[in-house]
C-alpha cells in the first residue's frame, strides 16, 4: 500500500501563501477580513502570510481604511494589493522578417514594446539572436525596467514546438528558427525562456484579451502568408506528440484549397493575375509604381465597389469557408477567430464565409475577426509567461526582495 504523505508545517505555510497570493492577484485591494472570507484562514495566519509575501516582494500594504476615509471608528483594516512592479515578463514574437518584444508588468499591462527587422531571411543564427536580444533590451528600456527584473520569457515562433520546448525541424522553413535562442538568452541575460508555436500563443492571447474571452472550444487561424491554427479544447491548449497539432500542411490535399497559402498571399497572387489581363480595375493604380498590390489594396478597392477586387474577395471567402470547414469537421469548435495582420481586413469576409460554410459542414462554428491585429502573438506570449510566473511564484526570487 503506498504511503500517504503527511502535511508538514512548511508545506502548509507554502499552501497558505499560494492561496492568499492567488486571491490578491485576482483582486484589486483586499482587506484581511476579505482574505479570511476567501481562503478560510484565521486572522493570525492571514496576517502572517501577508507579511511574509510583503517581505518576499510580491505584495504591498496600502494606507489603512481610516486614513483612506472608509472608517471613522474602531480598528482600521489592513489592505493589501499585488505589487505589479515587482518584476516583469517578456512576450517575444519572432517572425521571418522581424521580431517584436512586449514587456508587461505582473498585472499583464503592457509597459514597453519594440520591433526590429532582421537584415535578411537567410541570416546566421548569431545575427538573428543579436537582433532579438537587442530588441528585448530596447523594449525594457522603453518600459523603464531592468533586465534582471524579468521573471519569465515566452518566445513565439512560426514552427511546431513540442511539450519539451524543442522545435520540430523536419521542414526547411522551420529550421530558420532553430538558432539556440533559449540557451542564448539565458547565457546573455539569465532569463528563463520557453519557446512556443505562434498560433498556439495567438489562441491564448485571443482567449485572454480578444474576441474569445470565456470560450473553451476555440480555434485561431493565423491567415496571413500561410494558414496555421492554435487549438484550445475544453480550455486546454493542444500540442500533439511533437507540437504539430494545428499545423495545416494537410490543406495540400483538400479539394478546392490545394495549399496552405493564407489570405494575404492569395490576395496578392490573384490581384497579380487580374492585372496581367485587361480588366479595368482600380487595383492598377492602388500601389506605387514598381510596388506589388497587397491584400490591403484589394480589400480597400472592394470597399469602394471595384468589381475585380470584389471578385477576389468572393474567391477568398470561398477558400476560407473550405479551410474553416475542415477545422469544424475535425475539431467542432464553438468559435473560429481569424487572426494576425489580416484580421481587420478579413472582417469583410466573415458574413459571406459563414453563408458558404453550411454547404461544407453540419457543425459550422461562429466566426470572428481578432481585434488584436498583429499584436496577437505577443499578447499570447505575455499570457503564457504570466502563467509560468503565477504557477511558480513562491520559487522565484524577486530582484528587490
Amino acid at each position: 500500500m503506498p504511503e500517504i504523505a503527511t502535511a508538514t508545517p512548511q508545506m502548509l505555510r507554502r499552501l497558505n501563501a499560494a492561496t492568499v497570493l492567488e486571491v490578491i492577484r485576482s483582486s484589486n485591494a483586499v482587506t484581511v477580513s476579505e482574505l479570511m472570507d476567501a481562503t478560510g484562514l484565521t486572522r493570525a495566519t492571514t496576517i502572517s502570510v501577508c507579511e511574509d509575501l510583503m517581505a518576499r516582494g510580491w505584495i504591498r500594504e496600502l494606507e489603512n481604511q481610516r486614513d483612506f476615509g472608509a472608517y471613522q471608528k474602531g480598528r482600521p483594516a489592513r489592505r493589501f494589493e499585488l505589487d505589479e512592479t515587482a518584476g516583469c515578463v517578456l512576450g517575444i514574437d519572432v517572425g521571418v522578417l522581424k521580431t517584436t518584444v512586449v514587456v508587461a508588468d505582473l498585472r499583464g499591462r503592457t509597459i514597453g514594446r519594440a520591433s526590429k527587422p532582421f537584415p535578411g531571411v537567410e541570416i546566421e543564427a548569431d545575427e538573428r539572436i543579436r537582433v532579438i536580444s537587442q530588441t528585448a533590451l530596447f523594449a525594457l528600456e522603453a518600459a523603464g525596467a531592468a533586465p534582471d527584473s524579468v521573471l519569465a520569457v515566452t518566445v513565439g515562433l512560426a514552427a511546431p514546438v513540442g511539450r519539451d520546448g524543442n522545435i520540430l525541424v523536419s521542414q526547411p522553413f522551420w529550421s530558420l528558427f532553430d538558432v539556440g535562442l533559449k540557451k542564448a538568452l539565458h547565457d546573455l541575460h539569465g532569463w528563463a525562456v520557453v519557446l512556443e508555436n505562434d498560433a498556439n500563443l495567438a489562441a491564448l492571447g485571443e482567449r485572454w484579451r480578444g474576441s474569445a474571452v470565456g470560450v473553451d472550444d476555440l480555434v485561431v487561424l493565423l491567415a496571413g502568408e500561410r494558414f496555421g491554427s492554435g487549438v484550445i479544447e475544453s480550455g486546454r491548449l493542444l500540442h500533439g506528440t511533437a507540437g504539430g497539432a494545428g499545423e495545416m500542411a494537410y490543406l495540400d490535399m483538400v479539394d478546392g484549397v490545394g495549399s496552405p497559402h493564407g489570405l494575404a498571399a492569395l490576395a496578392r497572387m490573384w490581384a497579380a493575375e487580374a492585372l496581367a489581363g485587361k480588366s479595368k480595375t482600380a487595383l492598377r493604380t492602388a500601389a506605387a509604381p514598381g510596388s506589388e498590390v497587397t491584400a490591403q489594396h484589394v480589400f480597400a478597392a472592394a470597399a469602394e465597389g471595384d468589381k475585380v477586387a470584389l471578385g477576389i474577395l468572393d474567391r477568398l471567402s470561398e477558400r476560407l469557408a473550405r479551410v474553416v470547414s475542415t477545422v469544424a469537421i475535425l475539431l467542432n469548435p464553438e468559435l473560429v477567430v481569424i487572426g494576425g495582420a489580416v484580421a481587420h481586413s478579413a472582417s469583410a469576409l466573415l458574413e459571406p464565409t459563414a453563408r458558404k460554410l453550411a454547404a461544407y459542414t453540419a457543425t459550422p462554428p461562429r466566426l470572428a475577426a481578432s481585434p488584436l491585429g498583429d499584436a496577437i502573438v505577443g499578447i499570447g506570449a505575455v499570457r503564457h509567461a504570466l502563467d509560468r510566473v503565477e504557477e511558480n511564484s513562491l520559487d522565484l526570487v524577486l530582484r528587490r526582495a
